[in-house]
Formats: structure tokens, C-alpha cells, sequence
């Protein structure tokens, strides 16, 4: 651990390689840019390509992101998935990187990821905390992230995880579409994202999906004592959306609350150019390093 193996240099501005971690897995990890780094963590059987829309502001602040293992680039290994464990493997890359003043943006899952990360690491190596489209469980209200899912109930659960197995691409186009205001991804935009969740195995988006559903953050929240910017979309078709996201950052004592109107799960790729703009605001806010 501690190295970052660089292994692809794309001009003065871009670098990527693999980072160990403690258990010994290879992480895809990115970096873009100079400045104050701003560390984005996708979500479930997504991958760093999710965060296109962001690199632009490497040309103001250091953009990082990576691969969770078993996802995207990353190696595929039936070991660690469980959201204790992806955290972990975000301080690995934190360390990796010798970086300190972070802040870590997370989407979704990876939003219970930085939770799990405060729960463990408190504020080290951070300086602040980004929260879209995220709850401390994956039960808002009545939806849940899998299609089907509702209210927490184990058997409906289990039944979705067999459509998932059995109907992979049908699932994973499902999914994909939820994920935009409208129901309907684009057609270019649906393709790539349906190739980058099916880079994620079935057993391993099983074994992260089962672990992750257990788990409840709710407690966590009130402890977080860094500026946090919890930001949502108007999520139609699948959590979280305004109540989720009214809820977090009412819960946390040192946030900002934003919503892009004409988002749903994906703000920062439907409407890139406000949520960059936010982004960009929050982090100038931040006290200097």
C-alpha cells in the first residue's frame, strides 16, 4: 500500500494507474489537474466514466476518481464487498496519494461509502464531504435502488436479485433509464452506461447490493462536523430525490441543501453545468489550505 502505480500520463493534466490496497486488491484510479483535491466516488455497478462531466474543473481544482473494487477497471475479486470495505479502500487511495484537505463527493451508494469512511476515519485527510443523490439507508420513503424494491422488504429483495441474475442486460437497462427525470436514458447515453454496469459481475453487485441494503447511517449524520454539500435531483423513478435529501442535510449541522430541478439521480451528468457551478461555489467557500 501507499504507491500509486502510474501507469497512463495524458499531457500535463491527467495521470492513472492502480493503487493497492490493504488487503491487497488494484484499484483504477484517475487524476486530473492541480489544487484542491476533490475526490468523486460513484455509485452501485457504476464506474469513474459516470463523473465525465466533472473533469472540467480540473483546470481549478484536482479532480480524483476511482474504480471501487470490482467495479469499472478496478480488479474483480469476490472478497470485500461490503460498504465497511469500500471505505477503507478510499482512505488506501487517500494515502496512496498523500492527499490531505479532500473533499469527497459521493453519489448513491457511494454516499454511504463516505458515511462508513466518517464512521472510521472522522475528518482525516478530509476538509469537507459531498452528498448527491444519497441517504444514510437505501429505503427512502417507499423506492429502493433496484428496480422492483419497495419498503425494505427482504423477500421482494431477494426476488429482484433473480431478476437480476437471470435477466442481466434487461436489468441493467432498467436501471440505467430510472436514472434520468424522464424515465429514458438517451440512446448513446444508454449505452455506455449499460456497458459500464455490466462490467460489474452479478456475484459481486449481489454480495455489495445485499451488504449495502443492511446497513443504516442514520446515526451517523448528526456526528459529521465538516462543511458538507448535500445535493439532489427530483428523482422520479428511483431514490432519492428533495424529501432524501431534505432529510440528510437537516440531519448534518454544517451543510448546504441544493436541487437541480430538471435532474433525477444523475444531476451531475444531466445538468453538468449547475452542478459544477454549485461544486465550484461550495469548494471556494472552503477555508483555505
Amino acid at each position: 500500500m501507499d504507491h500509486f502505480e502510474a501507469v497512463e500520463t495524458h499531457g500535463d493534466n491527467h495521470v492513472a494507474g492502480w493503487v493497492s490496497t490493504t488487503d491487497s486488491v488494484k484499484l483504477w484510479v484517475n487524476v486530473h489537474g492541480q489544487g484542491r483535491p476533490v475526490f468523486l466516488i460513484h455509485g452501485w455497478t457504476m464506474s469513474f466514466r459516470f463523473w465525465q462531466r466533472q473533469l472540467c474543473l480540473a483546470d481549478r481544482l484536482q479532480i480524483i476518481t476511482l474504480d471501487l473494487r470490482g467495479h469499472g477497471q478496478s480488479q474483480s475479486i469476490l472478497r470485500g464487498h461490503t460498504v465497511p470495505r469500500y471505505a477503507r479502500d478510499v482512505h488506501d487511495v487517500l494515502c496512496a496519494l498523500n492527499l490531505t484537505e479532500a473533499m469527497l463527493v459521493s453519489w448513491s451508494m457511494g454516499g454511504t461509502v463516505v458515511m462508513d469512511y466518517w464512521r472510521q476515519f472522522g475528518k482525516d485527510r478530509l476538509s469537507a464531504l459531498g452528498l448527491v443523490e444519497t441517504g444514510p439507508t437505501p429505503w427512502p420513503g417507499n423506492r429502493g435502488i433496484l428496480i422492483g424494491i419497495r419498503g425494505g422488504n427482504e423477500n421482494v429483495l431477494q426476488a429482484d436479485l433473480v431478476q437480476m441474475k437471470e435477466h442481466r442486460t434487461k436489468f441493467g437497462t432498467d436501471f440505467v433509464n430510472s436514472m434520468f427525470l424522464s424515465g429514458q436514458a438517451p440512446s448513446h447515453a444508454l449505452q455506455w452506461m449499460l456497458a459500464e454496469h455490466l462490467k460489474t459481475s452479478t456475484r459481486t453487485a449481489s454480495a455489495i447490493y445485499q451488504d449495502y441494503v443492511h446497513r443504516n447511517y442514520t446515526g451517523i449524520l448528526p456526528t459529521i462536523t465538516i462543511p458538507t454539500l448535500a445535493l439532489y435531483g427530483r428523482s422520479r423513478h428511483m431514490c432519492f430525490g428533495a424529501s432524501t435529501g431534505q432529510f440528510v442535510a437537516g440531519s448534518i449541522p454544517t451543510s448546504r441543501f441544493a436541487i437541480l430541478e430538471n435532474s433525477g439521480h444523475l444531476p451531475f451528468y444531466e445538468e453538468a453545468d449547475q452542478f459544477n457551478d454549485t461544486l465550484i461555489a461550495f469548494v471556494n467557500q472552503l477555508p483555505r489550505q
